[in-house]
């Protein structure tokens, strides 16, 4: 204990918090049982509901704890894409009224822009294409 340089109870109290035997290992199992069963989708919420299911009431904050320890950690999945219904900013007018056949090459140009998310970041994509020139048949 002097060459530690700890005071002799703190000492006395890692000694018995050592030889103290595992209070839940049924818990444990259970735990890693229903988050294997559910390919890790499950986190503690989902993981005490289950167990409620199975008629055993037990705390969120006792299976997150016995979670952090077993290392399990849930998946987040990506949300999936819902395209704004709501209002609309400014609408180019219609210049071309969908007649995309040009008389001369770069005469008309398209565009249009997308953003989507990517791994949590916003990409932009802005392709611009050419309007084809009509070839006259003989």
């Amino acid at each position: 204990m002097a060459f530690a340089q700890i005071p002799r109870s703190t000492y006395y109290n890692l000694i018995k918090k050592m030889n103290r035997l595992d209070p839940d290992p049924d818990l444990k199992v259970a735990i890693k049982a229903i988050y294997d069963e559910h390919e890790g989708l499950y986190g503690y919420r989902r993981i005490r509901d289950e167990l409620a299911n199975r008629e055993q009431i037990v705390n969120h904050k006792k299976i997150q704890r016995i979670m952090k320890e077993l290392g399990l950690k849930c998946l987040v999945r990506m949300k999936k894409y819902k395209s704004y219904k709501g209002t609309v900013g400014k609408i180019a007018s219609n210049i071309l009224d969908r007649n995309f056949t040009a008389e001369v090459p770069d005469e008309k140009w398209v565009t249009d822009i997308t953003e989507f998310k990517l791994f949590g970041e916003k990409l932009y994509l802005s392709p611009v294409c050419l309007a084809h020139f009509k070839l006259e048949q003989n």
